[in-house]
């Protein structure tokens, strides 16, 4: 097999190319376009991933109050996003529409699948960063056509060229395939840890004790010797200020957790926001009850790990003596997952305050019960976990050498010619 002979290539963020490549500038093989939109043009979004998207009813991008201001959109035409350039927002369409003007619409006469990938992968690599001077935080400054076209990019002759497109859209297909099964693996288990749970605290864990009905219409039947209070009863929500500026660090939602909140710089710069922050005691449970008329996906519970402070935005309810905190907070998590706390709120934004909470009505397991079924859910919550932790590395790793394999084919690290798909 011969080995490939690579020659300088002048550009710093690649400096070596196969010496039968040739480097040249974007302008010299882009045609900037201004093609007229038709009437009910389609809107189309490049996305950061990577692709066209029809955007529909989607949230994709922004949407002006007018159609004039956009362009047209063949299929067959290179997008690249002068402000989203970074992100890789950089695709060719596989649809006729319209898009925003940010988007430069390209032809080319070499290979346009070719380009996205290259540029793309300098997205991936940084190199738009390094060589943008955008003024906001990741935003890049190539709406100027005359910036952007003057990018250098080494271009392997037409066939290698498509080789290059043809090899990874077989190699790539696949990968993706296989984090796709993967990723539907994940929510399987995510949806039997949530019924784990659901099954756990409404029903207990005996699977023949009679039952009765709750009175709740979301819970249904639970076990005869089991009781119902209004959370009120079984929790505050009392809690003080950060007046006096003892808690100097903060917690943040992070997906049903609390974790430590990102902080730059000294203490002292946080202290006229950090006093008016609510102070949690290890086992307080807290309830995101924001914007429940927009925000659908969030998981919006957590229990504090230890003492500190969270903005007073979010609902505290601090358990009374002998609340469980850990069976509750697996309560209020089913209820977060059946979007139960979104009837709750009020105002235009739908929030949720204490006040509202505290009026509604719970099962109320004897205490040993309580103690089991936590024991319960967290051995199997523990194995489930440990299942998705195993499944995310595999697509982790997969999505790693999808970038990496992408970068080594079109700065000629590897030679397709001799590469099977």
């Amino acid at each position: 097999m011969e080995k490939t002979q690579f020659i300088p290539s002048g550009i710093f963020w690649q400096p070596l190319i196969p010496n039968n490549w040739r480097v040249t500038r974007l302008k010299h093989v882009l045609t900037k376009l201004n093609r007229e939109r038709k009437t009910n043009n389609e809107l189309l979004v490049c996305s950061n991933s990577g692709e066209v998207k029809k955007r529909g009813d989607s949230k994709l991008g922004l949407v002006a109050n007018s159609d004039d201001i956009y362009q047209g959109v063949k299929k067959g035409d290179l997008l690249i996003h002068g402000m989203d350039t970074w992100h890789g927002a950089i695709a060719v369409s596989n649809f006729d529409g319209m898009c925003t003007p940010v988007v430069h619409v390209c032809d080319s006469t070499q290979v346009k699948g070719y380009i996205a990938l290259y540029l793309r992968n300098m997205a991936d690599q940084k190199i738009f960063k390094l060589i943008s001077n955008g003024v906001r935080q990741n935003t890049s400054d190539f709406r100027s056509w005359d910036k952007l076209a003057n990018i250098p990019i080494p271009l392997p002759p037409l066939a290698e060229q498509e080789r290059i497109v043809s090899y990874l859209e077989g190699k790539t297909s696949k990968i993706d395939a296989y984090v796709a099964e993967k990723e539907k693996e994940i929510q399987l288990l995510q949806e039997l840890k949530q019924k784990t749970i659901a099954d756990a605290v409404t029903k207990g864990l005996n699977p023949i004790v009679k039952m009765k009905d709750s009175g709740i219409s979301w819970i249904g039947m639970i076990p005869e010797h089991w009781e119902t209070k209004r959370i009120a009863s079984l929790f505050t929500g009392k809690v003080n200020a950060n007046s006096d500026f003892r808690y100097k660090h903060a917690f943040k939602f992070n997906y049903g957790t609390l974790v430590p909140k990102n902080e730059v710089g000294d203490a002292e710069e946080y202290r006229d926001v950090y006093v008016k922050y609510s102070v949690l005691q290890e086992g307080d449970i807290l309830i995101n009850g924001l914007n429940l008329n927009y925000d659908f996906i969030s998981q919006r519970v957590a229990i504090a790990p230890s003492d500190g402070i969270i903005t007073s935005a979010y609902v505290v309810a601090r358990p009374r003596a002998g609340t469980n905190a850990h069976y509750y907070t697996y309560l209020f998590k089913t209820m977060d997952s059946m979007k139960l706390f979104h009837g709750m709120g009020t105002g235009i934004r739908l929030t949720l305050s204490f006040d509202e909470l505290k009026k509604q009505l719970v099962i109320v397991p004897p205490q040993d019960e309580q103690r089991a079924i936590v024991a319960y859910i967290d051995e199997k919550c523990q194995k489930i976990d440990t299942l998705m932790t195993e499944l995310q590395a595999e697509i982790d790793y997969m999505k790693e050498y999808k970038q990496r394999l992408i970068a080594d084919c079109v700065t000629g690290q590897v030679n397709v010619q001799n590469e099977t798909i």
